[in-house]
């Protein structure tokens, strides 16, 4: 089993302000837990505590309940991918990935075993016999993620994994990398930029800024009921829209109360004609084609907010058009708080 906890940590390096500030965290066995935030939050710096290669400022992490802050990376036992390759030039594919089976002293049959095993799920099997040097960038990080999870260890930690791939790859090796947590039971601990990655393979998600956690939770409650601004914010492509609940005439604001409303693009009807019933008139602003829907940005009054119409709508900037959401989805924020408020 593998538990991993944060308790009170912090982490500054030298007199520079902390990266993180007192993070209490609780990771279960066996759970996907990703860290999200912007450049900088220290979720790179969370994992590098977890793995060993820094010490907490104030607090201590612990591992199955024990505190490890003393511990070195090797007595941890703890898988790492990062998201340079830290591949070893002179040894092929096949030993850079074996080459932590070496070390723990297993049989030869059995690392052939696992080597092909791995090579196989992440599709690397005709480059067993290339060098570093005749791999693309996506080949060598496919090679580090297999290096890493032929340990067959309890705890995975993955800095920024698949950064270095295509989209269509990305997409394959999130399936890859969520069907393994599922085989093995192990603990991940994930860093990512690409929310489809959070949202997609996460059990809980970890939304951070400026070194302090806003919130964890489910990536359904992330998303549908965002701890604050920042979360609704960060979390979402096309970004959720806040603007004042006059723009879209907000319901449930109680009085002398000064908040913001927001609202998904998905949940903001755009349509072109005559105003029905409930929706508001505005002029388009910008028009985003994706195929299958189509995101249009619209100014109403001095704001402006963004809406979904279908794949084959036709206005064009300047146009006067109307947008109209169901009130049920509409969130509510206090404006000096920025939390998130019951209605």
């Amino acid at each position: 089993m593998t538990t991993v906890r944060f308790a009170g940590v912090s982490k500054a390096f030298g007199t520079s302000a902390p990266v993180l500030r007192g993070v209490d965290l609780d990771v279960a066995e066996g759970a996907f837990v990703t860290l999200v935030g912007p450049s900088g939050c220290g979720k790179s710096t969370m994992l590098n505590l977890v793995a060993g290669f820094e010490r907490p400022t104030a607090g201590h992490i612990l591992l199955d309940g024990e505190v490890v802050d003393q511990r070195s990376p090797r007595e941890r036992r703890v898988a790492m991918v990062f998201q340079s390759y830290a591949l070893y030039p002179h040894l092929d594919v096949r030993r850079n990935i074996a080459f932590p089976l070496e070390v723990a002293g297993l049989s030869r049959v059995e690392i052939a075993t696992r080597v092909h095993e791995i090579a196989v799920r992440l599709e690397i099997e005709p480059l067993l016999d290339r060098r570093p040097r005749e791999l693309s960038g996506g080949q060598r990080q496919r090679v580090a993620l297999g290096r890493a999870l032929v340990r067959r260890t309890r705890l995975c930690l993955f800095d920024e994994p698949l950064s270095n791939l295509d989209a269509a790859l990305r997409g394959h090796m999130r399936v890859e990398i969520k069907k393994l947590h599922e085989e093995t039971g192990a603990t991940f601990l994930y860093v990512t930029h690409d929310q489809a990655e959070a949202m997609t393979m996460s059990d809980q998600i970890v939304v951070l800024d400026a070194g302090v956690i806003q919130q964890v939770g489910s990536p359904h409650a992330i998303y549908h009921q965002p701890a604050n601004t920042f979360v609704a914010g960060f979390i979402g492509v096309p970004h959720i829209n806040l603007v004042p609940p006059a723009t879209l005439h907000a319901q449930g604001v109680a009085a002398g109360r000064e908040v913001i409303a927001g609202v998904r693009p998905e949940d903001l009807e755009v349509g072109a004609g005559a105003v029905p019933e409930g929706a508001i008139g505005g002029r388009v602003y910008v028009v985003e084609p994706m195929g299958a829907e189509t995101w249009v940005t619209v100014e109403i009054d001095r704001a402006r907010v963004v809406g979904r119409a279908p794949g084959d709508f036709g206005a064009r900037t300047g146009e006067r058009v109307w947008v109209r959401c169901d009130p049920a989805r509409v969130l509510l924020f206090d404006a000096r708080t920025t939390r998130r408020v019951e209605r």
